[in-house]
């Protein structure tokens, strides 16, 4: 399954975003979804994760402001991130991961969607 990510942009502080990862195929019988990101210099990171089962993992720096879910008929994922601050400007990937921690990942990496949180 090839994965599209889409929905950056510029948004201010405090401002929302919601992005939205589509699948060439069927999501419906992947494990574990996930949402990373790599700012500039910096190294990619795990942002959320979500289990078939619903389960989820967040990374702390977005915990309470950041909301993973997963729609299978649309086989898309989204990532729904409030509250924005700065430090959250970086490329936007989707991948799948081999589980919640978002350690080893399945698929290649795309293009991304960037973030770009400023005034």
């Amino acid at each position: 399954v090839q994965l599209q990510a889409s929905g950056g942009g510029l948004v201010q502080p405090g401002g929302s975003l919601r992005l939205s990862c589509v699948g060439s195929g069927s999501i419906f019988d992947i494990d574990y979804m996930g949402w990373f990101r790599q700012g500039s210099g910096k190294r990619r990171e795990l942002v959320a994760a979500m289990a078939a089962n619903g389960r989820t993992n967040y990374a702390d720096f977005v915990k309470g402001r950041f909301t993973i879910s997963r729609d299978n008929a649309k086989n898309t994922v989204y990532l729904q991130m409030n509250s924005l601050k700065p430090e959250d400007t970086a490329v936007y990937y989707c991948n799948i991961p081999t589980g919640l921690s978002g350690t080893w990942v399945l698929s290649s990496w795309g293009q991304g969607t960037l973030v770009t949180v400023s005034s």
